[in-house]
């Protein structure tokens, strides 16, 4: 009798380890932004950009995927055609940011608890519209009074937001 609940307690914990392990991926901690840092799209170093970044973390990968702008970041997200699991995606928060040639290195949000300003003037480190993070609605408000725009939640953006074609601007980004 004990070698049989012997191994009845071996099974269930075998099957509960097996369960605990099923792709039950850990959200990493946002990375700080290096010089060593390039654009997943433009291959160019982050840091030569204006305008504020994102980075992207996948399942199974230890290093992010960085993009010179936050709309790249989110067109990432959105894409159809985009299959790896994304456990996480985080911004910069321009409430906080230096300035807008010096978004910051380590002022990290969790996208889906940031305020997005969309369709506003600013333009991003490549010269394409971009799309403004705030950690607090009140701040993105304001860049949306000065600036124009909406401010939405990452859920509410739209795919024509991101994916759809745009003019680039041919001066200096961000004025």
């Amino acid at each position: 009798m004990s070698f049989g609940r012997s191994v009845f307690a071996l099974l269930l914990l075998v099957l509960l380890s097996a369960c605990q392990d099923g792709g039950v991926t850990e959200k990493p901690t946002p990375v700080e932004l290096t010089p060593e840092a390039a654009g997943h799209y433009c291959q160019m170093i982050i840091l030569e950009h204006v305008g504020p970044k994102a980075q992207v973390h996948l399942a199974g990968f230890a290093a992010p995927l960085w993009f010179s702008q936050v709309r790249d970041g989110i067109a990432y997200l959105k894409s159809p055609e985009q299959s790896a699991k994304i456990v996480a995606l985080y911004v910069n928060d321009m409430g906080v940011a230096p300035s807008w040639e010096k978004p910051g290195q380590n002022n990290w949000i969790d996208a889906n608890e940031a305020y997005f300003v969309v369709g506003s003037d600013a333009t991003g480190g490549m010269g394409a519209p971009e799309i403004v993070p705030f950690s607090q609605v009140e701040k993105a408000q304001e860049f949306a009074d000065e600036r124009g725009g909406e401010v939405l939640r990452l859920s509410d953006i739209s795919q024509e937001a991101v994916l759809s074609p745009v003019s680039f601007q041919s001066h200096a980004a961000g004025e």
